[in-house]
């Protein structure tokens, strides 16, 4: 027993005396729990890509180490998102577009966060007054066109889709289909917007009658049926994306002073695709995900975006590549629709269009 006591009266004396020599204060040496990387999880779709110089700096300006949790296609992560919202499985969802807008918002799975970067997005994309989802960049699913057929062929440019009945473009456009290709989903909803919930269905009947040709995604379409690719297709026009004129001058094998595609951006002849980012609600790691969603929303990131995804920034202060500067068509009239009413129709609209047009 005075073995015991005499030990404990040693330490004692041994910590009064550590005390002493540190003028009083707690040790600032750093423990094992302060260097460790927090962990930030990033739901997101497939299609996500970023530098890597990027997020090792953000890592490294916040001790944090960032999980992307890939999903599959937007659909596909905003339906995991939801179906764990009680146990969410990331603290941050990147991707949900305006098509998928409502759902999100409807299932509540987002915290609001009012970025001060907000300031800097252009309101025109800013579909959520209550910054639950905050958006990120924006894309234009346009009718892209072969210029060397239209040149040879010496056929003016459609300039309206009730232009694509008349019989000089009969067989020359190849879509997606809507119930399994984003784009396919993104050109029926413009033909929604200029031809309402009525009259929609006439027109792709009579479409349909000039021999448009269906596939089912943006792969075959492109790169098999549309003319100006590396497969030589039959179809000099595709439904495609406006940043895919700058894609074919930045990937060409060989330096092109041209894009050999442009893109039909007349009124409500391209659908404009937002992608937003929110806070899941149930994060543990809020003041983190409040840093990656400004992160998202920064210069950089934002810079970075175009060459990566081939996305268009919002950020107003952002710059473009200068490929796009040069090749990239932007539309003054993009056809836009309710995400309400996307929300409440959507399979409703792609079960008609799929009697109609595929039936």
């Amino acid at each position: 027993m005075k073995s015991s006591k005499l030990l404990i009266l040693v330490t004692s004396l041994m910590a009064v005396l550590l005390g002493a020599c540190n003028g009083g204060q707690e040790s600032s040496l750093p423990t094992g729990a302060d260097t460790q990387p927090r962990l930030l999880r990033v739901m997101t779709h497939d299609s996500f890509a970023v530098s890597e110089n990027l997020i090792a700096d953000f890592e490294k300006e916040n001790n944090v180490e960032i999980n992307f949790v890939l999903s599959g296609d937007t659909g596909a992560a905003l339906n995991r998102a939801i179906l764990t919202k009680e146990s969410p499985q990331a603290d941050v969802f990147f991707g949900v577009d305006n098509t998928f807008l409502s759902r999100a918002l409807e299932e509540e799975i987002f915290e609001l966060y009012n970025s001060p970067m907000l300031e800097n997005i252009d309101n025109s994309l800013r579909l959520d007054p209550e910054n639950h989802a905050l958006p990120v960049d924006f894309g234009d699913v346009c009718i892209n066109y072969d210029k060397t057929y239209f040149e040879d062929n010496q056929l003016s440019i459609p300039s309206s889709l009730s232009d694509l009945l008349l019989p000089e473009y009969e067989g020359l456009l190849v879509v997606e289909n809507p119930a399994t290709s984003s784009p396919g989903l993104a050109f029926m909803l413009a033909t929604i917007a200029e031809f309402g919930e009525e009259g929609y269905l006439d027109f792709w009947t009579d479409l349909k009658a000039n021999g448009v040709v269906v596939v089912n995604d943006w792969e075959s379409a492109y790169y098999s049926n549309f003319s100006a690719s590396a497969g030589k297709g039959n179809q000099p026009m595709v439904v495609s994306y406006g940043s895919s004129p700058p894609a074919e001058v930045i990937f060409s094998e060989t330096p092109l002073d041209d894009a050999p595609t442009a893109s039909i951006i007349a009124p409500n002849t391209c659908f404009r695709q937002i992608e937003f980012v929110g806070i899941l609600k149930g994060t543990q790691q809020r003041e983190l995900a409040e840093k990656f969603v400004d992160f998202l929303l920064n210069v950089p990131f934002q810079e970075d975006l175009p060459l990566q995804m081939f996305v268009f920034p919002a950020n107003e202060n952002a710059q473009l590549p200068p490929e796009f500067e040069k090749f990239a068509q932007i539309p003054d009239q993009p056809a836009k629709l309710d995400p309400d009413l996307i929300a409440q129709n959507r399979e409703k609209w792609i079960q008609d269009w799929t009697l109609v047009v595929l039936r």
